[in-house]
């Protein structure tokens, strides 16, 4: 048999699927490694769904998507962020993965480095790797509270650094990025040229603070606007399978995007945008329950922690816990994480899944029930039994 292309055979195993795939294949299992919200889905998204299927509305759409799809994009983002987008430069995706790998596939050619956060979420690493560019891991040091700093960034910065990955709210930090940092940010991006990828997957789930898009910051003189923001509807109202979501780039950029989109999946099946239609236009009683949720989790997780003498990141956004148990992991939390769910039945996303700065640590998901979220945490060995 032919080998497969180098940049296919270099593309690492995805460790959150590795550990979360073990757990489903283990009865009783606890599995706190995955982010898949629990609720059953609005009834006005899966009739609007439906609806499409029942009147054979399933031909191809525009490569961008249905125009009331991308100007409900574009008017929330507008709402929330203030910013002047239009539906024009909306684009439908198949979900936020396939608008990470788009917009990518837009900006990186080969040997390209592009600058994503360590710890950070795996697939921009593996995106990058998919399209022969060269992903370099930015810092995100506990010392810092897991948040960037420009001058290290400024320090990685090459003649081949093409683009910039931000994130917020992170995963798996469930750290938000603050307003002045965000613009400091951009005017690095300026000052060196860097199209800027904003992964905004989880912006309806914040906790006391704002999200601040980068787009806010996205202005200057014509034909210098440099950001693409990656939008999902799988975590704000559970449409993880329906795979949609939007990627909003800067303007005039329509016939590259046609080509491109086309050229990747076409477009989008229609049932799935009319059922992000309804759920974008609709009651929103979903993600404020959502949210409610979330927070509560997050809350009853912490005292839990608190009570084992486990540091953790406290999360300002996303549905995650970043927690610390480099007293038990001996220094291979991959490895532990599997002993863990051997012994104790609770599956958790080893830190290393999202960089090596993540050695050491844990992603706890906390869109589950809350008694599974309690009972798993409950299992965790206590700090201070191991000093």
């Amino acid at each position: 048999m032919p080998e497969l292309a180098a940049h296919v055979r270099d593309v690492p195993v995805n460790q959150i699927r590795e550990i979360t795939e073990l757990a489903w294949r283990t009865p009783g299992a606890l599995v706190l490694s995955i982010g898949e919200p629990g609720f059953p889905l609005p009834r006005h998204v899966l009739d609007a769904g439906m609806a499409c299927l029942d009147r054979d509305e399933t031909n191809y759409t525009p490569n961008a998507g249905i125009p009331a799809l991308r100007e409900a994009f574009a008017a929330r983002f507008r709402e929330e962020q203030g910013c002047d987008v239009g539906a024009d430069r909306v684009y439908v995706v198949a979900g936020a993965q396939q608008g990470l790998h788009l917009a990518m596939s837009l900006l990186l050619s080969p040997g390209d480095e592009i600058l994503i956060p360590n710890p950070g979420y795996p697939t921009f690493a593996m995106t990058g790797r998919l399209l022969n560019a060269v992903p370099v891991g930015y810092p995100l040091y506990p010392d810092h509270g897991f948040q960037p700093r420009t001058e290290d960034l400024e320090a990685l910065i090459t003649d081949r650094t093409r683009v910039l990955v931000l994130n917020s709210p992170s995963n798996p930090l469930g750290a938000v990025l603050a307003g002045d940092l965000t613009r400091e940010l951009m005017e690095l991006a300026r000052r060196h040229d860097l199209w800027v990828i904003s992964d905004e997957c989880y912006e309806a789930f914040t906790y006391d603070v704002p999200h601040i898009s980068p787009a806010r910051f996205d202005v200057g003189t014509p034909g210098e606007a440099r950001v693409f923001t990656s939008l999902t509807l799988s975590k704000t109202y559970g449409l993880t399978g329906l795979r949609i979501g939007a990627l909003v780039c800067p303007p005039e950029l329509k016939q590259k995007m046609d080509n491109v989109m086309e050229s990747i999946v076409s477009c989008v099946a229609a049932p799935s945008q009319y059922a992000a239609l309804a759920a974008l236009t609709g009651p929103q009683d979903y993600v404020q329950h959502a949210s409610r949720h979330y927070r509560g989790n997050r809350d009853a997780a912490s005292a839990i922690l608190d009570s084992l003498g486990i540091p953790y990141l406290q999360a300002q956004g996303a549905f995650y816990l970043w927690a610390d148990v480099s007293h038990v992991s001996g220094g291979d939390v991959r490895s532990w994480v599997r002993r863990f769910l051997a012994d104790s039945g609770v599956a958790l996303a080893p830190g290393t899944a999202f960089g090596s700065i993540g050695e050491g640590w844990v992603r706890i998901a906390l869109c589950g029930r809350k008694q599974d979220l309690m009972e798993g945490l409950s299992r965790l060995p206590a700090r201070e039994q191991h000093g």
